[in-house]
């Protein structure tokens, strides 16, 4: 996510904080820079162009050219206007005190309208709420099917019709939530390859029908300045509430998530970062600020680990970690808790310092895969007391896992440099603990 920009921006950085003193010339050369990155982003240029004034209006004053730390606080104003422009706060959905709360889904065919919607759903179930489905997408071959699938996967249930007419079905699937207390309706209307008439007036006659509290437009970010051309044009005709992208995941530039808002005025309330339905995360200006210029997001890292990660195995794993008791096996669980958390590339993204990998350099999730397969092909004597294990038991692990012995040594070395520094920090020796560690 943002990995190009993000490279971008830090080499201009980079210049600035080898300067002693910030001159409103070397200030200048740097935003020169900025400024392209986001160009190359894709980013608006009347965007970029307000963006980057702001910044150097504030850079110049006398607070800053007597910094200690110049660079840094050309970095702080930076990711506090770039905030300003990705929406100050986290916008919530809204929620009706007549339910059923209705929000109306929109967006061109291909940028993952539906898929969101059962997303939303089980993101809405999540926080207690009691959505319903309505497949109101007559038009598009098996929207309907598709939409009922992942219903079942969601365990949400979804209300449609054998007919073609969808502002008929949209009406409908509100009487069907209150006769069976469902608190919410999320409608999923058509969409088509390109904005044309017929699907505008559809979509406005849809949401005259049903009168939503949240109209969402869908968009996939990957388009860059396309999505913010669309997205004027649905709300010139709706009035959205607010924007969803996309297939942020693959976005390396980043362009749309910073022109969007601006040029539309309206927050950008979810982000889509995979294909599985639980890949959709409340949009937070300052997280993704952060995640841009290099900072990493450790509050989001946490929620994630919070919600996904089993309380009771981190429980018995505190106290295996006091007495000196971590084995193979608690080795792979955590593995398996790690991967519950997403890809590791998002995963690595939140972590300050991580995110800065070099252009086209990939985070290694096959590894991952290949340690659970060498501790898998273990017995339970082997991964409780791995000093058992020798030269022969070593060939039949690798045969059993499809690795090579070097890999099961490999292993086996980093679980044994694992086993000593958590043996120094349950002594509270943190000093001795990590002074084996390269430092940056």
């Amino acid at each position: 996510m943002f990995e190009t920009l993000s490279q971008k921006l830090e080499a201009a950085f980079r210049k600035l904080r080898g300067q002693g003193k910030i001159t409103e010339k070397n200030v200048a050369e740097s935003l020169r820079e900025v400024r392209r990155a986001l160009l190359d982003a894709d980013v608006n240029l009347g965007v970029a162009k307000e963006f980057i004034e702001k910044v150097q209006k504030q850079a110049v004053g006398q607070n800053v050219l007597t910094s200690i730390t110049p660079g840094q606080q050309i970095i702080r104003i930076i990711h506090r206007e770039m905030v300003a422009l990705l929406g100050e706060s986290k916008a919530d959905i809204a929620e009706s005190h007549d339910p059923p709360t209705v929000i109306l889904i929109a967006g061109l065919q291909g940028s993952g309208k539906t898929t969101f919607a059962a997303k939303l759903a089980r993101f809405l179930k999540s926080k207690g709420r009691n959505p319903l489905l309505a497949a109101a997408d007559v038009h598009r071959p098996a929207a309907v099917d598709q939409l009922v699938s992942l219903g079942k996967l969601a365990e949400i249930p979804v209300y449609s019709e054998s007919g073609t007419d969808a502002v008929q079905i949209a009406a409908h699937s509100l009487d069907s939530a209150r006769k069976n207390a469902r608190d919410t309706v999320i409608i999923d209307t058509a969409g088509r390859m390109h904005i044309d008439e017929a699907m505008m007036q559809e979509v406005a006659r849809i949401r005259d029908a049903v009168s939503p509290h949240e109209v969402l437009f869908v968009v996939d970010s990957m388009t860059g300045q396309d999505a913010v051309n669309t997205a004027k044009a649905f709300h010139d005709l709706l009035s959205i509430d607010g924007v969803v992208l996309t297939k942020l995941d693959g976005d390396a530039r980043g362009g749309a998530a910073l022109s969007i808002r601006s040029v539309v005025q309206k927050p950008i309330k979810f982000i889509g970062v995979g294909e599985k339905l639980d890949a959709l995360e409340p949009f937070h200006p300052d997280r993704i600020a952060s995640r841009i210029l290099g900072m990493g997001d450790i509050v989001t890292l946490v929620e994630k680990a919070q919600e996904r990660v089993d309380q009771e195995k981190a429980v018995r794993l505190g106290k295996k970690l006091r007495k000196s008791q971590f084995s193979l096996e608690d080795f792979l669980d955590q593995l398996q808790e790690v991967k519950k958390m997403g890809p590791l590339e998002q995963v690595a993204g939140m972590i300050p310092g991580l995110n800065r990998i070099p252009a086209g350099a990939k985070v290694d999730e096959k590894a991952m895969g290949r340690a659970e397969a060498i501790i898998q092909s273990m017995t339970r004597e082997e991964r409780s007391r791995p000093a058992i294990i020798n030269g022969s038991r070593r060939k039949r692990i690798a045969a059993g896992s499809g690795t090579s012995v070097q890999e099961v040594n490999r292993l086996l070395k980093q679980f044994e440099d694992m086993q000593k520094m958590m043996k120094k920090l349950s002594k509270g020796n943190f000093r001795k603990a990590f002074s084996g560690l390269p430092s940056r």
